[in-house]
């Protein structure tokens, strides 16, 4: 197993151990409190896991304080689950190493894995003495901004990888159902690959073996020598496919563009592909929408 993907059974194992800190990360923010794993903190996506008044990240010092406040140490391993096929624990992981926590680690399958398997939980709160945690500045090599992403269109040395639903790939969607995050238009970014997220996962919510992962990619054109940009709607389900591509196929340069599309689809101007030649807007060419 990859040094950055731990098993259920090894969690379970190291239940307890105070140099390791379990934190849980969902998309439904109710979860943790429905019951988790016994000594696992929770991180709230909406409110810990971003700026509270621009949309970003959080800012080092904002980083710094949850952390800190949780308990969290910058010595600490890190092990990070959650729902959704650890959607937002990607997300996580992704943040922090963007802020330089050395040792983070994912649980294969996540939440779903370990309640399938009957392993222990908990509704108790844990609290631990508050830290002096201290992030390292930001590697911003670990993520794309807009005006990066459209220098690099159409250039061979650049691959996108869009890894939302096909519905919105095409443009019939424009968010998933019941999604708040929008944008003012449907499509795609130019040149974009579509390879859903969940194509890397198992049906237990584990990862699939590197050969697996590598076929799916490669047969794409996203190979190991090029730039590789991943987006989806704000960031988390691209940070899952930039957790594969860099920890588990071991890509050299790969970035997770977290403003995605619902900024691309709101910039005036803004170049978007879309299934149909009626639809393109300015005579764009029109990309492949593979299944």
């Amino acid at each position: 197993m990859s040094k950055v993907l731990v098993s259920t059974d090894w969690v379970r194992a190291h239940l307890g151990n105070p140099s390791i800190r379990l934190i849980e990360v969902d998309v439904d923010t109710t979860a943790y409190e429905q019951g988790h794993i016994p000594g696992a903190i929770g991180l709230n996506w909406q409110t810990q896991l971003q700026d509270p008044v621009r949309r970003d990240i959080p800012s080092q010092a904002q980083l710094e304080s949850t952390l800190g406040a949780l308990g969290v140490s910058h010595t600490d391993t890190i092990v990070l689950y959650g729902d959704n096929n650890n959607w937002f624990a990607a997300f996580a992981f992704w943040v922090l190493k963007l802020y330089g926590h050395e040792d983070v680690r994912m649980m294969d399958g996540g939440r779903k894995k370990w309640l399938a398997e009957g392993h222990p939980i908990t509704t108790e709160v844990p609290h631990y003495p508050p830290t002096q945690y201290v992030a390292k500045t930001p590697d911003m090599s670990l993520r794309a901004f807009f005006p990066q992403v459209l220098e690099y269109l159409n250039r061979p040395e650049f691959a996108l990888v869009d890894v939302r639903s096909p519905q919105e790939y095409t443009g019939e969607l424009i968010a998933p159902p019941g999604l708040m995050e929008t944008a003012q238009r449907g499509g795609h970014i130019p040149g974009a690959r579509n390879i859903p997220w969940a194509q890397a996962v198992r049906e237990d919510g584990t990862f699939k073996s590197p050969e697996e992962l590598r076929a799916i990619y490669e047969a794409q054109g996203i190979t190991p020598d090029k730039q590789v940009v991943a987006y989806c709607r704000i960031g988390e389900r691209s940070a899952h496919t930039w957790f594969v591509l860099k920890y588990l196929l071991g890509y050299p340069n790969v970035r997770n563009y977290d403003g995605s599309w619902t900024e691309w689809g709101n910039i005036v101007g803004a170049p978007i592909e879309r299934e149909h030649p009626t639809q393109l807007h300015g005579g764009t060419s029109v990309a492949p929408c593979p299944q």
